[in-house]
């Protein structure tokens, strides 16, 4: 079955987020957390997560702030500068519509969250803010999202991040500034700096498959 075939559209969701849903294929127990970028969509990342597991189960909300017309899931007070209040409030916001979402489709707690740029900074947030929801993340293009004192215990916790060497956007030293704030946490996380800018590659893409590949076998199906 073809991930278009399966798609499930929800305009108007109790759930709280507009969102695509895609059942999973050939037994697959693990659900993949779509997070799109600025000005992105519900849509924009199916085919990217159908790449990197295939057969996962898909879950793919569109950011609820709109920035001259884009949408975001939080809003930010000049580029690189987040409103941290509205950060927080929109993680819990986006944790309980995951919570919701797993109730409705009943799909399991190995939840993989795909986060590009915007999206990748309130999975981070998801990781920091509600410990347990997820089981991994794959951050293309991450910043900091805050910094923490007493950061949760993340032991378990497989993290992927991908950081392009020519980008603009994420200042050099944030990459690996998040990667010491999730070890902080006992997370198991791996760095990739790719020969890119701020737009994903085909190597972002091969890192992720790769890195997938080599999930415990318990995260990996």
């Amino acid at each position: 079955m073809s991930a278009s075939a399966s798609l499930s559209s929800t305009e108007s969701s109790p759930l709280g987020f507009i969102h695509r849903f895609v059942p999973p294929e050939k037994g697959s127990q693990i659900t993949l957390l779509l997070l799109h970028g600025t000005g992105g969509n519900e849509n924009d990342l199916l085919g990217l997560g159908s790449q990197l597991l295939p057969g996962a189960a898909l879950l793919s909300p569109r950011g609820k702030v709109l920035e001259n017309g884009a949408p975001r899931f939080f809003r930010r007070l000049a580029e690189g500068v987040f409103d941290i209040n509205d950060l927080v409030n929109r993680t819990e916001e986006l944790g309980r519509f995951v919570e919701k979402a797993s109730t409705k489709y009943g799909f399991g707690r190995k939840i993989i969250a795909v986060g590009y740029s915007n999206g990748a900074n309130i999975a981070a947030s998801l990781l920091l803010l509600r410990p347990g929801l997820l089981t991994g993340a794959v951050l293309f293009r991450p910043m900091v999202p805050f910094t923490m004192q007493n950061v949760p215990d993340l032991s378990g916790t497989q993290v992927l991040i991908e950081a392009g060497t020519g980008d603009i956007m994420v200042p050099r030293e944030q990459p690996e500034a998040l990667a010491d704030l999730f070890r902080r946490g006992k997370a198991e996380v791996t760095l990739l700096r790719q020969d890119a800018g701020h737009q994903l590659t085909e190597a972002d893409i091969e890192g992720a498959r790769q890195w997938f590949s080599r999930l415990p076998g318990s995260l990996s199906r």
